[in-house]
């Protein structure tokens, strides 16, 4: 029993935020200079039956992966522009400069007596729990919108760039997201914002720097439909810090199209609504994805409704062709997993020269010329350490010994070399520099991250490890790993690690098998084949051409209404996936809500998933909605996963059955040339549920389109 205790305490389980609160939703992640991580989340009641919000709250780990509450952040005076009973969302924190600052939005503020005049507040503190004050004035100030209101000026992310430069990202579907450089000391904005996301499709901006491209995650859909929530995460990356990003296919996130190369989406587990993340990166150089999700047997606090149920959850996230994933594809966990290397660093809370048991000083360390030592476990490793060089011009920080400040590892070094102005790194003869941003407060705490893997060394300087390097260097070494590790010199060091080194992955989970075509209409005469029916029939719908031409309806589906045709046929049993190719072409930028044609899986009028590509205002998005009854009413959400193409998309619903519960899922596909797909998100429908396959073509007659479908084909796997 105590050996299974151990495995257990070893293992990742999610929601992690489960022994201390109900519903944990927008959570972001630091590592404090203690040597704690903490969690920040939106203010929401923390546990069912409570009924009162916390202001910000805040969980403490000290191994990301058992948390506690510690206080709430926003307990002291409101900042004057807050008005009363406003609330405060999507809490965005760092380290900079030696404080930490807290930015977060504002619902509703004293600039107008309208509600909902969103700005986006700032608040710093000594600590990461506090106490926290707010500044007197917000970082952005509410927007008058062009289509009245004010604009969602919410869901802030700061970034420090390269160059040292900082930004705030902040931004919903009411205006999309843009992006604002901030002054020096992150405090205020400098200029005015520029898009980056289109409106009408992405919220919950946060932007990592990675391999030298800088990756926008943003999250779309409903984030709060109860059981019909369909919330993910779709990425696109830039050279820039200010864009344009781009998707895996090169459509800007900017387009009517709506890029956006997918994150995370729900699998037919038990999650839902997957969305608005931050990332951490744990001790062994793993990146984790944190987000909130939405548990589909319990969607909301206190149930059947009000506020949504979002957990906060924790998942590898891995770099595969250059693009960011959790779990290789696979999506949210739901059964335990390794657990991220949370703690093991060493804090020193004694003045120089004291070490902690296991470390041996060589040479003039208690004067600055020598090096402090401990054994490594060899092979490849990742060493960090929190470094602050307040008074030397030349201290630094050490890969490989030598007699300046720094951290060591083997026969190679790394030193932030200030008169300079260069982070340097050097093993033998070779050596490699970047140039560190003009400004940087070597005073102030940063942290040093060298990884060794086979001959190559990287080594990367961070803010409190946010957000991917400021600056980092490469270098080839002697390859076997290092016997020792340490640092040198008299320079601050607080939080020293050294962990074997992450193993990535670098293949994506196998997409689900299509296998042989069983049937297929491909609309080659002058009628359907035979086999389908009509669940209604209010439009003249031609076979021609080679093709089902269906003029776009006026009618829906969604809500009691129920007044669109479909056209169905019965699955064979088992797994199949059905396939279509849809020409549709619905312009650019133009508002022609909410015409849209696809694909449907229909169990009733009232309990359907439909793959659309719709028209969402100025959008052109891939929306897989789904309708169900629920606590004797209706609920309605959609998963925006997937980018259209300009005028014809290939569609794909999977169905399989569960071997555990007998349930249906239905994973969603879209391609834009029918070889490539990009795999969305799975609906489920309950055992039992009467399914037919079909095709539907709805939401607005006016401007006047036809619906092509070229064919209508079933595989079975």
């Amino acid at each position: 029993m105590f050996r299974a205790l151990l495995l257990l305490l070893s293992l990742l389980v999610n929601p992690v935020s489960q022994s201390f609160a109900d519903t944990f939703a927008d959570p972001t992640v630091i590592r404090g200079q203690d040597g704690f991580w903490y969690a920040y989340a939106t203010s929401d009641p923390l546990r069912s039956g409570s009924g009162s919000p916390h202001r910000i709250p805040i969980a403490r780990s000290a191994d990301l992966v058992t948390w506690s509450y510690v206080g709430d952040a926003l307990t002291g005076p409101a900042a004057p522009y807050v008005a009363p009973g406003s609330s405060y969302w999507a809490p965005d924190v760092r380290y900079l400069d030696g404080r930490y600052v807290m930015y977060y939005a504002v619902t509703d503020t004293t600039a107008s007596p309208d509600n909902s005049d969103f700005a986006i507040g700032v608040a710093t503190a000594p600590a990461p729990a506090g106490p926290w004050t707010q500044q007197v004035a917000p970082v952005v100030s509410p927007r008058p919108g062009g289509g009245g209101g004010y604009l969602s000026t919410i869901d802030p992310a700061e970034l420090t760039a390269a160059d040292g430069s900082r930004y705030l990202y902040f931004g919903s579907y009411y205006g999309g997201i843009s992006v604002v450089r901030l002054a020096a000391d992150g405090l205020s904005a400098v200029g005015s914002p520029a898009p980056v996301a289109i409106d009408n499709k992405y919220e919950g901006a946060y932007v990592v720097r990675h391999d030298g491209w800088y990756y926008l995650f943003a999250s779309s859909a409903n984030c709060c439909a109860g059981p019909a929530t369909g919330y993910s995460v779709s990425v696109g990356r830039s050279r820039s810090p200010l864009g344009p990003f781009v998707d895996a296919h090169g459509v800007s996130l900017l387009d009517s199209g709506a890029g956006g190369t997918p994150v995370v989406t729900q699998n037919g587990n038990r999650w839902i609504g997957a969305g608005h993340n931050g990332l951490v990166t744990d001790l062994s150089g793993q990146d984790y994805l944190v987000y909130h999700a939405i548990d589909r047997n319990a969607p909301y606090l206190d149930q059947p409704f009000g506020v949504n149920r979002r957990p906060m959850l924790l998942d590898r996230l891995d770099w595969i062709g250059g693009w960011p994933v959790v779990r290789a594809g696979a999506g949210p966990s739901d059964t335990p997993q390794a657990a991220p290397v949370g703690a093991g660093a060493e804090t020193f809370d004694r003045p120089v020269p004291w070490l902690p048991a296991g470390w041996r000083v060589t040479g003039g360390y208690a004067t600055g010329s020598g090096t402090a030592l401990r054994p490594s476990p060899g092979g490849d490793v990742r060493v960090e350490a929190d470094l602050r060089v307040p008074e030397r011009p030349s201290a630094g920080l050490v890969v490989g010994g030598g007699s300046s400040a720094g951290l060591v590892v083997g026969g190679a070094r790394v030193v932030v070399d200030r008169s300079a102005g260069r982070l340097v790194a050097t093993s033998g003869a070779a050596r490699a520099s970047a140039p560190l941003p003009p400004g940087l407060d070597y005073g102030t705490w940063h942290n040093l991250a060298v990884s060794v893997r086979g001959d190559r060394l990287v080594a990367e300087l961070t803010e409190a490890r946010q957000s991917g390097p400021i600056v980092s260097v490469s270098l080839r070494v002697r390859p076997g790993g290092p016997a020792q590790v340490g640092f040198a010199g008299r320079g601050d060091v607080d939080n020293f690690s050294v962990q074997r080194l992450y193993r990535p992955v670098t293949h994506p989970v196998p997409a689900p098998a299509v296998g042989r075509l069983a049937w297929s209409d491909e609309f080659n005469g002058d009628v359907p084949a035979a086999g389908w029916s009509w669940v209604r029939q209010d439009v003249a719908v031609t076979v021609s051409g080679g093709s089902l031409n269906w003029p776009v309806e006026a009618g829906d589906l969604t809500g009691a209404g129920n007044n669109a045709s479909v056209l169905l046929r019965d699955p064979p049993a088992g797994d199949w996936t059905a396939e279509t190719r849809l020409t549709l072409d619905l312009g650019v930028n133009d508002v022609r809500n909410y015409q849209q044609a696809g694909l449907i899986a229909y169990a009733g009028d009232d309990d359907f998933a439909r793959l659309d590509v719709v028209s969402i205002w100025n959008t052109r998005q891939i929306e897989y909605g789904r309708e169900l009854p629920y606590a004797g009413s209706l609920a309605y959400g959609g998963i925006t996963v997937g980018t259209p193409g300009v005028a014809t998309t290939w569609l794909r619903l999977v169905h399989r059955v569960d071997p555990a519960t007998g349930e249906h899922h239905l994973r969603s596909e879209s391609s834009v040339d029918g070889r490539a797909w990009t795999l969305g998100g799975v609906w489920t429908f309950p055992v039992g549920a009467p399914l037919r396959i079909g095709l539907d073509a709805h939401g607005g007659a006016t401007p006047a389109v036809t619906a092509q479908f070229d064919y209508f084909r079933i595989y079975r796997s």
